[in-house]
């Protein structure tokens, strides 16, 4: 079984399933995929996803905005951490630095993942953070603003070794998407083998970066499985292997997404000693 840990379900490429969100979750679901974790960018999002979490029980969400989105009035830690708990929220986010592009002011970008972060420390949700271009700041805001104990999510990780040491030493896990699988991802390979795999998730980030073979098409849930087989080669372990511990690695850190998970799930999960 696998878990898609970070996937944009309300912005889904839907035509090769004929429109149909139900049809794209079913292919995932063909392929083993048991859960989904549905991701926010804006607040004003989050509460379609939790429609289609309420009609699909093995859909969880997040709740956050995203360091790129232009905000007309910024969202305070209150507003934050309301939204997540209307919506059942399971965990803070997306959110983050990203100084690639600097297309939002850095400062506003500071302000906005601290009372993210800030939000998840006192609602005891794990944080699911983006970076980019912005190592040591991340890190230091991180340190200054998280519970080691609660933790969180470097998703779609493309940075180096040592940021990904000092994330896990912070109580963060690091999740890997399609980029894994580029012909010039020799690094985010390294960081496949090197990471512990008690600290590693899986995500599609879809309907961005599809993996090989499917680059070029927009990305979907059921491709998760293609970062598996990808981690898994570079291992040199079994596919059930990184699929097991990537699962058990999601209910340890979204511990809330586990009484929302469907019967099927819960069942698993029990035998497994997971819960």
């Amino acid at each position: 079984m696998f878990v898609d840990s970070h996937c944009h379900l309300d912005r889904l490429d839907l035509a090769a399933h004929g429109g149909s969100l139900d049809a794209a979750l079913d292919a995932a679901r063909a392929r083993g995929v048991r859960q989904f974790l549905a991701i926010a960018v804006t607040l004003d999002g989050v509460e379609n996803l939790a429609g289609i979490a309420r009609a699909h029980e093995d859909v969880v969400i997040s709740a956050g905005v995203h360091p790129m989105h232009s905000a007309d009035d910024e969202p305070s830690m209150e507003a934050i951490k309301a939204c997540a708990e209307r919506f059942d929220a399971v965990a803070i986010g997306e959110t983050g630095l990203d100084f690639h592009y600097d297309t939002i002011d850095r400062n506003i970008q500071r302000e906005r993942f601290k009372r993210h972060l800030q939000a998840a420390t006192e609602l005891e949700l794990p944080v699911i953070v983006h970076t980019r271009d912005a190592r040591e700041e991340t890190l230091q805001l991180i340190r200054e603003h998280t519970n080691p104990a609660v933790g969180g999510v470097l998703h779609c990780f493309t940075e180096d070794i040592d940021m990904a040491r000092e994330a896990v030493r912070l109580g963060f896990f690091i999740s890997l998407s399609g980029i894994v699988t580029f012909r010039n991802a020799e690094s985010i390979r390294e960081l496949a083998r090197r990471v512990p795999l008690d600290r590693l998730l899986i995500e599609t980030d879809s309907p961005y970066l599809a993996p090989v073979p499917h680059r070029g098409k927009p990305n979907e849930p059921q491709w998760v499985v293609e970062v598996a087989e990808c981690i898994a080669r570079e291992r040199g372990i079994s596919i059930d292997e990184v699929a097991m511990q990537t699962t058990a690695n999601f209910y340890r850190l979204f511990r809330a997404a586990a009484p929302q998970a469907s019967p099927e799930m819960r069942q698993i999960l029990s035998d497994a000693n997971m819960i």
